[in-house]
């Protein structure tokens, strides 16, 4: 009986593959939001335009401000930009990479920061979510309550620009149109 329910719920959530760590209460309100065609409209409203970082240059200069901000003593970021094969190679909306590598008497990391192209339009929330999030990953490895409290700490809204930022998805997933721009 109990493993019937549990099936059920994944397939209930199998709709929502970007809420699925969500409660049914709040699936259960996207869900009804994309029936009525409604989801993109809110997003829409909620979020005016798109940022203007558009270059892979003007995101390493938008990294390193919040880098230098919040995270001055952690390593150094050698390479930030949009990358276009993310999204659909790893389902993933950023990564954060480490190289280690023997230089002469010492190990020297670099660290590289890659956002999906999807969000080199959108609002300036959903792109400060991302790069706080793979920022954070300087510090902490895992995704943990101390990851999640320096995500916090670096923007308050964290949990809320990454909810919406999974609504943004679930809507283009369900053939939603890009709101802000050619995405």
């Amino acid at each position: 009986m109990a493993s019937s329910r549990i099936r059920g719920a994944t397939a209930v959530s199998a709709d929502l593959p970007y809420l699925r760590a969500y409660s049914p209460a709040l699936q259960g309100q996207a869900r009804a939001l994309l029936g009525q065609g409604r989801l993109g409209e809110i997003l829409a409203r909620k979020y005016g335009g798109a940022h203007g970082v558009r270059s892979d240059k003007a995101l390493y200069d938008y990294a390193q401000e919040l880098k230098q901000r919040y995270l001055r003593n952690a390593g150094t970021v050698s390479k930030v930009l949009f990358d276009n094969k993310i999204h659909v190679v790893h389902h993933a909306l950023g990564l954060h990479t480490s190289v280690s590598r023997v230089q002469g008497g010492r190990l020297a990391a670099k660290h590289e920061i890659r956002v999906a192209t999807l969000f080199r339009q959108g609002p300036e929330e959903f792109l400060r979510m991302i790069v706080v999030h793979e920022l954070a990953h300087l510090r902490e490895k895992d995704h943990d309550k101390a990851f999640y409290q320096l995500c916090a700490h670096m923007e308050p809204d964290y949990h809320q620009f990454e909810l919406d930022t999974r609504l943004y998805l679930t809507h283009l997933d369900h053939g939603g149109e890009p709101l802000w721009g050619d995405a």
